[in-house]
């Protein structure tokens, strides 16, 4: 198949993967459900290698993606020189239980 669809039409996915991946980078770690956690990972992984070489032109496709550049800044500043040895997994996705309302499985996404 490819990719999660997570039930939505393909802009209104974008838009909650922009939101998800903002408040990722902001607090460093967020709670989700496991299938959005798991598409969010690789997706966070791209943004930080594209952070990692830190040029103008991979900072405006950081901020396209991301919706504060507050953020973006954050990213460029402190995050990426942090992963500059490493060369890839850069998050870490750990299952939490069921969630109480409707059962969904919950996972928290973290950095490494």
């Amino acid at each position: 198949m490819g990719y999660r669809k997570l039930g939505r039409d393909s802009s209104a996915r974008k838009a909650l993967f922009r939101s998800i991946l903002t408040s990722f980078f902001q607090y460093e770690r967020i709670e989700t459900t496991e299938a959005k956690a798991k598409e969010i990972s690789g997706l966070a992984d791209q943004l930080i290698t594209l952070a990692k070489r830190g040029d103008l032109h991979a900072r405006r496709q950081v901020i396209a993606r991301l919706m504060d550049e507050e953020v973006a800044r954050k990213l460029f500043d402190t995050i990426a020189p942090k992963y500059s040895e490493r060369q890839g997994g850069y998050t870490r996705v750990l299952k939490l239980g069921p969630r109480r309302g409707d059962a969904a499985p919950m996972a928290i996404i973290e950095l490494v």
